[in-house]
């Protein structure tokens, strides 16, 4: 972990708990070394500090090709972001996965691909499941709940105060979610396998209730 990724990874800590209570669950579930990929349901601006803010390893994110302009551009690359192209298949965003990927590093990846525009669960697309078979990485079933309703798409500045809460699930192999070259959608339906297990995931309090 870099110096700088874990200045801002303890920055975000203590914005997210600062400002809400922030709680997150299942951290024993994270290896602390070998590829992995968070695979988390995207409903927020704070998805991605969220997911990392606690966790003592660095992981690579997506980020917008648009933001990598001036100083906050030369900042994001520091951090080993990837930069995406939103509108058309980036081959460089696939690329610099797999590259972190070898490299034992970490990723951060939405089987969603964009943000929800309520907060609820989308069906999934196809490239989180190419990721994971190709990669055979482990895979880290990830949920985020209350940054929907803090900084959702219908919002243009953050709410403060309430609720924000992640559950990181147990590792899963890519063997287990691969259906295998022969099926038709083979891609579509790990994804479709990581998303079942998203789904399934809540935080100890509210299974309570």
């Amino acid at each position: 972990m870099t110096p700088l990724y874990n200045t801002t990874r303890i920055m975000a800590d203590c914005f997210l708990s600062t400002c809400y209570d922030f709680e997150v669950y299942g951290k024993e579930n994270i290896p602390s070394q070998g590829s992995v990929i968070f695979a988390a349901n995207h409903v927020s601006f704070f998805d991605p500090p969220a997911i990392g803010a606690r966790i003592p390893r660095q992981i690579n994110y997506f980020a917008r090709d648009t933001l990598y302009h001036g100083w906050f551009g030369k900042y994001l690359l520091a951090l080993d972001t990837i930069p995406v192209a939103r509108d058309s298949a980036d081959i460089r965003s696939i690329k610099a996965i797999f590259k972190a990927l070898k490299k034992q590093g970490a990723v951060a990846i939405y089987p969603e691909g964009t943000r929800s525009t309520d907060g609820k669960l989308q069906a999934p697309k196809a490239g989180a499941g190419m990721i994971a078979c190709k990669s055979r990485a482990t895979i880290i079933p990830t949920r985020l709940f209350g940054t929907y309703e803090v900084f959702g798409r219908h919002r243009k500045t953050p709410a403060i105060g309430g609720s924000i809460d992640i559950v990181y699930g147990k590792p899963i192999s890519s063997e287990t979610i691969d259906p295998g070259p022969e099926h038709p959608e083979r891609y579509l339906e790990a994804s479709r396998q990581i998303m079942k297990q998203i789904e399934v995931l809540s935080p100890p309090k509210l299974a309570i209730i």
